[in-house]
């Protein structure tokens, strides 16, 4: 969920059940590493905080990529990233991430500047062979449909055939809505893409959908995660043969009590807060523990710099403050 376009739908690990003194959370992502290793819970992970933005000036030290995976590994239960590129300084990432022995979903950015994406491209397939420990799956892009319509499907299938005939060991998709992966249609269908991919990721936002939606234009924290788990169904329906993971999916925890307003409907159905985003986080990862699902939450920090037409709500995704000390979402309950 880097950046939403008025799109006709737009949309862009690890809480099961608490209780007081044990870390519940942990022993069952233990118990379901043990039972299907497929089983992927993790947090989207950007170290773009603070004044720092991915669009220009300098990119993110050394020394904050440090500084927020200690607070990831120290104050969270996650031990999977997924991250949003290679070049300009996040390769570092990866370094900082096999040092902590967490697992990594790596995105390779792809859009509309092809000599950058060439970059991309090169660093990922080099990052790919370099960390094949700690890197285990690669995504070709991040909602390149969602922002660009289908100008760039080229670009995304360069970057997959790249993969290809580097022989990288890691399985290759690209990252979008389930609205792109149902190929924008009503009754869920294949995409070009699905046939050369290895897995489909798919970014799932009610919040977006109650702002644009006149499909899907009230749906509240309470129903979120049904939202999600019937959204994951019907692509899988279309895509029998893949294994599907939710790529993106949370709640904004403020301004608290802020709310959007349907664009198409008036309807105003999702409310932000730090309940509401702990409750979202903690009943979808339940219920994809049940299926045997992956996931991936957005996100880990929280990112003054995402786009305008986000309006308030763009900065208030982390489960964690982006500024020092980083403090987590209380509602949360991370029992270490």
């Amino acid at each position: 969920m880097r950046i939403f376009t008025k799109h006709f739908l737009l949309l862009v690990s690890f809480l099961f059940l608490f209780s007081p003194g044990k870390n519940v959370f942990a022993d069952q992502q233990t118990s379901l590493q043990k039972e299907h290793h497929a089983v992927l819970q993790c947090v989207a992970f950007s170290p773009y905080v603070g004044k720092l933005t991915p669009d220009y000036g300098t990119p993110p030290p050394k020394e904050l990529i440090d500084t927020l995976l200690d607070k990831l590994v120290n104050d969270t239960p996650f031990r999977c990233i997924m991250t949003y590129g290679v070049i300009n300084g996040l390769d570092y990432i990866f370094t900082a991430a096999e040092a902590r022995h967490l697992k990594v979903i790596a995105i390779l950015w792809i859009d509309k500047d092809v000599a950058v994406n060439s970059q991309s491209i090169s660093s990922g397939i080099h990052l790919a062979k370099t960390f094949k420990d700690t890197i285990i799956k690669l995504s070709c892009g991040s909602e390149v449909r969602t922002r660009h319509g289908y100008a760039f499907d080229s670009e995304i299938t360069r970057c997959i055939q790249a993969m290809r005939e580097a022989k990288v060991s890691q399985p290759v998709t690209t990252i979008d809505t389930w609205w792109e992966w149902c190929n924008r249609k009503l009754t869920c269908e294949k995409t070009n893409f699905s046939a050369q991919v290895d897995w489909i990721g798919i970014n799932i936002f009610p919040w977006w959908e109650n702002r644009f939606s006149a499909l899907h234009p009230c749906t509240t924290a309470l129903d979120a995660a049904n939202f999600h788990i019937a959204r994951l169904e019907e692509v899988q329906n279309a895509n029998p043969d893949k294994d599907i993971i939710i790529t993106e999916f949370g709640w904004p925890n403020g301004p608290d009590n802020g709310t959007e307003i349907n664009g198409k409907t008036g309807q105003h159905c999702g409310i932000a807060g730090p309940k509401n985003q702990a409750t979202i986080v903690e009943s979808t990862f339940k219920k994809l523990a049940q299926k045997k699902r992956s996931g991936v939450v957005f996100e880990a920090f929280s990112e003054d710099w995402k786009p305008s037409n986000e309006g308030n709500f763009g900065r208030y995704w982390g489960l964690c403050k982006g500024e020092p000390p980083y403090t987590c979402n209380n509602e949360l309950n991370f029992h270490r």
